[in-house]
């Protein structure tokens, strides 16, 4: 990076840090640097009556000069706590350059280094760490966005949602209720896989890179194998490989899915999202719903310590047992209309009576997916279950026992969204194949989401397949209804984002063009975002001020251009 794109205080940190090395200390040692406790475990565990030694290391956060005595804030992966760095404390000798120099002059807010000493309480009764050493562990080149706390209130927060999500580091070191909703996110996994674990059901690894995009109806992400120069890919779900596992003789089997899919981004969905998808032998859907409703009701105690949650102005409550009701009843019940036998004419005369575009391309299966999207999805806010969907809709579930065109699957919607699927799973593989060649129709005629035929999954269905019972559950979805985020982006550590727009600096040559000084044009670049667009669209007198402005702000000492200098760059601009 050319030191003419760095802003006035990256500058000065790079010069603080040749200055450390000219001292002979390394800004980024490579020694281990052992630590025997955490901000939070020191505050909680204080005793007056005993002295506690203790080794801390983290980011500096703020600091109070205060001549042979100063206090910062020390920032671990835990929290926050004061220490006191006294000069003749960690300065025993004469040489007094570890406080003088590098510790009041060479070190920044959000360099990282490390303290021994012990922990007291203060005069004011601030728990804090009385410093016996310091040591540098890291130089920070980039000054951070600077958050003020005061009684309570955030001044100048980092709330930017495109910076925040571009630059999660930041943001996790600023915004430290960031961090908890990715503690939470830990939980909710680790308490789901004990749930699973505890049933004595087995994790595993399913391929990403697939030579057929099964499993689901979605547009997948393609990509070519040089060495067996194939087309891949990246998987859109992993229900075909752990099926093969059930046909193999697992009872049951789970994993926590990586999917991908070609598809929108919006405030629920991102192009890559993880899935936890689990089968067990022997089993149908009633069971799932049982099995679903108490693990949720579990993890939800375990994350917040109640089976209540808030989600923006509502509450939702995942006590088991949830509420249950058809997709014909519950479509009947949000527009009026009985889709029981409707053939695909008669359910596109309901859509348009809707108003609900449709295409060319929708089968019935579509069309009363979009009906369902439409008018009833967002009106379930507490957990229910929505069963017995049409065979159209659902090519790899088992048709219903008693109800004739209809499957035993069920989708869980939670707050207007859709959290889990499941089915009493198809196991019949005649069946099957007839379900796929359907897909395939609808694939020919033009829908892009339709379904692969996969050879090689229906021939192990044909090795036989046990009756069973699956569902798929959207992590990302559950974590935000159990930390009250409204955007998928929230949730996730780093989301899928446009590319970054770079505008990129003019050069100081390029000023010098417009008859504009070569001391000028240097600190135009250095000390400001002015480009020669600018120039070109700018008036005399605004830009003179923002000239002189900038000489005044950064003590440049530079002659002050004159209204008429001006003038004649604006008009170079122009030409």
């Amino acid at each position: 990076m050319s030191t003419i794109e760095l802003s006035e205080q990256e500058l000065f940190r790079r010069q603080s840090l040749d200055q450390l090395r000219e001292m002979g200390i390394e800004p980024y040692p490579a020694a281990e640097y052992p630590t025997n406790a955490f901000s939070t475990d020191i505050i909680a565990e204080f005793n007056e009556n005993e002295q506690r030694d203790v080794i801390i290391a983290g980011r500096i956060m703020s600091r109070r000069i205060m001549g042979k005595a100063s206090f910062i804030e020390l920032q671990d992966s835990k929290g926050r706590i004061q220490v006191y760095v006294s000069r003749d404390e960690i300065c025993q000798g004469e040489d007094k350059e570890l406080y003088n120099t590098v510790f009041k002059k060479l070190l920044d807010i959000g360099d990282f280094i490390g303290i021994k000493g012990y922990v007291f309480r203060t005069q004011m009764g601030e728990i804090s760490v009385h410093a016996a050493e310091l040591k540098v562990l890291a130089k920070s080149l980039r000054p951070l966005p600077i958050v003020k706390v005061k009684d309570g209130i955030t001044y100048d927060a980092f709330t930017d949602a495109e910076s925040r999500y571009r630059q999660r580091y930041v943001d996790l070191v600023v915004n430290e209720q960031v961090k908890d909703i990715f503690l939470k996110r830990t939980k909710v996994f680790n308490s789901m896989r004990e749930y699973i674990n505890q049933h004595g059901y087995i994790e595993v690894d399913t391929p990403v890179l697939q030579p057929i995009a099964g499993g689901a109806a979605a547009r997948p992400f393609t990509t070519h194998h040089n060495a067996l120069d194939i087309p891949l890919y990246l998987r859109i779900a992993n229900e075909l490989y752990l099926k093969r596992l059930i046909v193999g003789g697992f009872e049951g089997v789970y994993e926590f899915s990586r999917n991908f899919r070609n598809e929108g981004m919006d405030r629920t969905h991102n192009p890559e999202f993880t899935v936890m998808e689990l089968y067990v032998s022997y089993k149908d859907y009633n069971w799932m719903m049982d099995f679903t409703e108490k693990m949720l009701e579990k993890i939800c105690i375990a994350v917040n310590g109640t089976t209540k949650v808030q989600m923006g102005d509502k509450i939702i409550d995942f006590k088991a047992p949830f509420k249950r009701i058809s997709m014909t009843d519950a479509i009947k019940e949000f527009t009026g209309f009985d889709i029981t036998g409707k053939n695909e004419s008669e359910l596109r005369d309901i859509c348009k009576s809707l108003q609900i575009e449709t295409n060319e391309t929708m089968g019935i299966g579509k069309l009363i997916d979009e009906i369902f999207g439409e008018k009833c999805e967002g009106n379930y806010i507490q957990p229910t279950f929505i069963t017995d969907y049409p065979i159209e809709m659902s090519p790899l579930t088992k048709k219903h026992r008693s109800k004739p065109g209809l499957t035993e699957r069920f989708e869980l919607m939670v707050n207007g969204k859709e959290l889990a699927n499941a089915y009493s799973e198809l196991n019949d593989p005649i069946d099957q194949r007839e379900r796929f060649e359907e897909q395939l129709r609808l694939s020919e005629k033009g829908d892009d989401e339709a379904m692969f035929i996969d050879q090689d999954f229906l021939r192990a269905m044909e090795y036989g397949m046990p009756p069973m019972s699956g569902i798929g559950i959207g992590m990302d979805r559950l974590v935000m209804a159990l930390t009250n985020q409204s955007s998928i982006q929230e949730v996730l550590l780093f989301p899928q984002m446009r590319p970054e727009k770079i505008t990129k600096k003019d050069t100081p040559a390029r000023f010098m063009e417009l008859g504009i000084s070569e001391e000028w044009a240097n600190a135009i670049v250095k000390h400001s975002s002015i480009s020669i667009k600018d120039i070109a669209g700018n008036v005399d007198a605004k830009l003179h001020q923002q000239i002189c402005g900038m000489n005044k702000k950064h003590k440049l000492s530079l002659p002050n251009p004159t209204i008429a200098e001006v003038q004649g760059w604006i008009e170079k601009a122009n030409v």
